[in-house]
């Protein structure tokens, strides 16, 4: 934690209220996000017990399972899952627009542009919290290669129809969410918790409801009373008046309303199954779907408070401007969801259950990249930000002072202007560091020369970015009295080392090359199509 984020949060619990982490939205926010609300049984994460989902908050669609150790009412939640999702995916991936892609030349093996078909928009789905997020991850990895009836009719529990597809949509949205700065899939409490510093612990922030207290408390209440209240609150049934944020249940509602209302509905179903006449058989179907209205009930009295919450941190996210590169980011996405989208329409097979070490290391290199590149990001288009960065000896802040053109040596001599800046930042600076300023939104590098009077004032030497004459562009060298801020980390991030082809993998690392070492994926089927 920064030295700022410790102040921020020190300052929230003095205040009674969450004091802003950032000025600006760091993540994209679509206009119609997809939001998801799970409920789980206890003790068993695969077990859906029911959810609220859609894209009107005033009109969730509600999904139960009245009782979670039946594959086959499960099987049915997710095919209603699947009529929800797929639409909204399918909504997204038939929009496009033109690109252009560099791409390598099969023949020549140089770098060309190419123009594609990048998708327009790319679909959002937003849970309540980090734990909403693994389990779209793992509902991905337990349906994308179940088989269905019509592609093995011997299959033992065979899967509806379109649910190996939306399978493979939550593994992509769940792969996507672990690149930092992804808006594919995002949990509510971490963005809220990116914007705004409470008073409580990161643990604690997990809370969608303690966190929105800290936020926005009720009127003549601090944040830490709201939110102990969120946490601890009880109705007259000793339910909590503001369940956890999913898809986690209280044991409370487990032991005294779920439970019961779950052995009705089996013995209702029992009954019915062993009734002797029509009439006989109407009258226990009317208590069966009585059972089933109540389990029903209770889902939704669990899951609609959390809904309310979601969307009402929504609107507390819209309220800030988004920051410069949000859009850029976002770009990035539509590009991963055309993509999968591309991947799914060739008939390809679903992704593999473990990845092989090129696709592993890939991963693991794109994820530092991004992580590098979001926190630079953030820091330049957020002063909020960047101050704790200056603060950290990362970068630094002030005026200049003084502008002495200089030039570099050699036949054809260079402009290398001394800049002197006076500062009250204490960065870590050592003997021809490299720092960097935005310039046009351009990366613009200098190197540090000296100082004075103890680090007061700066000098750099500015080595890029003032075009090709002998003397500098206009606007491209800081003129005296100018405010500027100097970074020490990059703003652009550098590719690594090329790996090589799977299939050239060397035998420490799964080969050798030829031998199928992998674990193979389910061929590929009309189900698994959009």
């Amino acid at each position: 934690m920064s030295l700022i984020s410790t102040l921020a949060r020190l300052e929230a619990v003095s205040t009674g209220r969450a004091q802003p982490a950032a000025t600006v939205r760091h993540r994209h926010l679509s206009g119609r996000p997809l939001v998801f609300v799970p409920l789980i049984t206890a003790g068993e994460a695969g077990a859906p017990l029911g959810a609220l989902v859609g894209t009107d908050p005033d009109a969730p669609r509600l999904l139960a399972v009245p009782q979670p150790r039946d594959r086959d009412l499960r099987f049915a939640f997710l095919a209603e899952l699947a009529d929800v999702v797929l639409p909204y995916v399918d909504a997204h991936a038939e929009v496009v627009e033109a690109a252009e892609r560099t791409e390598t030349d099969p023949e020549t093996g140089k770098r060309v542009k190419v123009e594609v078909d990048l998708c327009a928009d790319a679909p959002q789905l937003i849970v309540p919290s980090r734990a909403g997020i693994d389990l779209v991850r793992l509902l991905g990895r337990s349906t994308r290669f179940r088989r269905t009836a019509e592609q093995d009719p011997e299959a033992p529990y065979p899967a509806p129809p379109r649910v190996p597809l939306l399978g493979r949509w939550l593994t992509h949205f769940g792969e996507r969410a672990r690149v930092p700065g992804s808006s594919l899939l995002l949990a509510m409490t971490d963005v809220l918790g990116r914007h705004w510093a409470t008073g409580q612990s990161t643990l604690e922030d997990q809370h969608l409801g303690a966190l929105l207290a800290w936020i926005d408390p009720p009127e003549g209440a601090s944040g830490a009373e709201a939110a102990l209240r969120a946490e601890l609150e009880r109705d007259e049934r000793g339910q909590l008046t503001c369940p956890p944020a999913g898809p986690a249940t209280d044991p409370a509602f487990d032991n005294k309303l779920l439970a019961p209302a779950i052995e009705r509905y089996d013995r209702a179903r029992t009954a019915l199954a062993s009734a002797e006449d029509g009439l006989q058989a109407d009258d226990r179907f009317g208590v069966l779907t009585a059972a089933e209205r109540e389990i029903r009930d209770l889902v939704l009295s669990r899951t609609r408070p959390t809904w309310d919450a979601v969307w009402r941190g929504l609107d507390l996210l819209r309220e800030l401007p988004e920051g410069a590169h949000v859009e850029e980011r976002w770009t990035r996405d539509r590009w991963s969801f055309t993509g999968h989208r591309d991947r799914v329409l060739a008939g390809e097979p679903p992704q593999p259950r473990r990845d092989d070490a090129v696709t592993a290391a890939n991963k693991l290199a794109t994820r530092e990249r991004e992580q590098a590149r979001l926190e630079a990001q953030e820091a330049l288009d957020d002063p909020l930000v960047m101050a704790g960065r200056r603060l950290s000896g990362e970068a630094f802040a002030g005026e200049v002072t003084d502008v002495v053109m200089a030039y570099s040596e050699g036949k054809r001599p260079s402009p290398r202007p001394l800049v002197t800046i006076r500062t009250d930042d204490r960065p870590h600076l050592g003997e021809r560091t490299k720092v960097y300023r935005s310039l046009g939104g351009k990366p613009q590098s200098a190197e540090f020369v000296a100082d004075e009077e103890d680090g007061a004032y700066v000098v750099l030497r500015v080595l890029d970015k003032m075009g090709r004459g002998k003397e500098p562009e206009p606007g491209s060298v800081p003129e005296k009295g100018d405010r500027v801020c100097f970074t020490l980390f990059e703003h652009e991030q550098r590719g690594g080392a090329k790996l090589p082809d799977p299939e050239e993998t060397p035998w420490t690392h799964g080969g050798p090359p030829g031998e199928a070492t992998l674990e193979t994926a389910d061929p590929v089927t009309e189900e698994d199509l959009l």
